[in-house]
């Protein structure tokens, strides 16, 4: 079969490009939750301040492509700047800023959606501020934060290809370089589109999965 062939032919690209989209997608991740999450505990506390910033940049953010981000990163930015950055780092930064605000809001709605009775239950039960959030409000809202954070991460693996257009050597970069040398269409994208499949559909099956075990309207319970 050609696609197998094409897999053992050119196992060592195919492998180097796949390394580079998962090396980029685990960077994407930790920045994206990491920050996202720190921002969006900020934007909840501080609404008047940083929540008002936050839900302005996000509301920008989702108006412009992520392509169109990242080519305005790699090209006009660094013109303006007189500085040349590896591809690399500016995929990672694009993709690193579309998903910080991604968590960022889905943490933000997650603090401000939590039910206030639970707190006043916990105060009346003698329970302190610190225990309260690691005891009660913490794992709430991870049981109904956590499918939503997967799906979105699982978004921003597939969101990774765009690298490949500023001459990042992930997979799909791979993809296209086969595809000049044999000019196989068919067979090398449904490939890359089988790599893609055999990634990302476990991963969307364990957010629906976490999703029907776990999430709840925690505000009528």
């Amino acid at each position: 079969m050609e696609i197998i062939r094409i897999f053992i032919e050119y196992q060592a690209g195919i492998i180097a490009g796949l390394q580079t989209t998962l090396w980029l997608s685990i960077i994407i991740w930790f920045l994206g939750l990491v920050l996202g999450t720190c921002l969006g505990v900020a934007a909840t506390y501080w609404r008047d301040s940083i929540g008002v910033s936050a839900r302005a940049l996000s509301f920008i953010l989702a108006g412009l492509p992520p392509l169109v981000l990242l080519f305005w990163l790699h090209y006009p930015l660094q013109t303006i700047l007189k500085v040349v950055i590896d591809p690399f780092i500016t995929a990672a930064a694009a993709l690193s800023l579309i998903n910080t605000f991604l968590v960022a809001d889905i943490v933000r709605d997650a603090l401000l959606d939590f039910p206030e009775q639970y707190i006043t239950a916990a105060k009346v039960c003698g329970l302190s501020s610190q225990t309260t959030f690691l005891r009660i409000q913490l794992p709430l809202i991870l049981r109904s934060t956590i499918p939503r954070l997967l799906l979105v991460q699982v978004t921003m693996l597939q969101g990774t290809i765009f690298a490949s257009l500023i001459s990042v050597d992930e997979i799909f970069r791979v993809a296209q370089r086969i595809n000049a040398q044999i000019y196989r269409p068919v067979e090398v994208y449904t490939a890359l589109g089988l790599l893609f499949i055999l990634i990302c559909v476990p991963l969307n099956g364990l957010a629906l999965w976490l999703k029907q075990q776990f999430t709840r309207n925690i505000s009528e319970r």
